[in-house]
């Protein structure tokens, strides 16, 4: 790799941590290089910074494009095709969000919809499918939640997250708010 060595440990940090997310170490790096390049790369120009040969780098590509981690770029007068990663870190966490949930929790949730219409025969199944409706009911709340927070604007989204646990305190003076209104009109 002739990468600079900050840019280096980036770049071999992401690949570590690709097989972690369910990724391969390669597209871990290709993407963690697209993500602090300045610039649009091609294949080969990503093939040579990486020491990766030019078919794994197509399949890695193809990886993050299915994705939706990668655009495509043209340049004027040349036939190979560019590859950046989107600049907005928050659009990349809705994209990752959007395609998680679509590979991982849509599929769940469709299992967990048929178990719950199903007659139990026995008190275990009784029991289990109990179990199943809490996971389902959880799940869909969060669900929910994300398909809000997809809407948020970036500026917004950013001050949500900051907001931490100062969001209980929040809800803790809707309550407040609530009750007082509740005595009053009861009065």
């Amino acid at each position: 790799m002739n990468l600079q060595p900050l840019t280096q440990r980036f770049v071999l940090h992401f690949g570590e941590m690709g097989s972690r997310w369910g990724i391969n170490r390669t597209v871990g790096q290709i993407y963690a290089l697209l993500f602090v390049s300045a610039k649009p790369l091609n294949a080969d120009e990503i093939a040579e910074a990486l020491a990766f040969s030019r078919s794994n780098v197509s399949m890695g590509l193809k990886e993050l494009a299915s994705w939706n981690l990668v655009r495509l770029h043209h340049l004027p007068n040349d036939r190979r095709e560019y590859f950046q990663a989107p600049e907005d870190v928050w659009a990349i966490f809705r994209t990752l969000a959007a395609e998680r949930r679509k590979r991982e929790i849509d599929p769940t949730l469709s299992m967990l919809r048929d178990a719950l219409l199903e007659e139990p025969t026995a008190e275990e199944d009784v029991h289990a499918q109990a179990r199943m409706k809490e996971m389902h009911d959880l799940i869909e709340l969060g669900t929910s939640w994300l398909d809000e927070v997809q809407k948020m604007d970036s500026a917004s989204l950013a001050q949500l997250m900051k907001m931490g646990s100062q969001v209980q305190k929040l809800i803790q003076v809707k309550d407040r708010v609530k009750q007082a209104f509740k005595s009053d009109k009861a009065s």
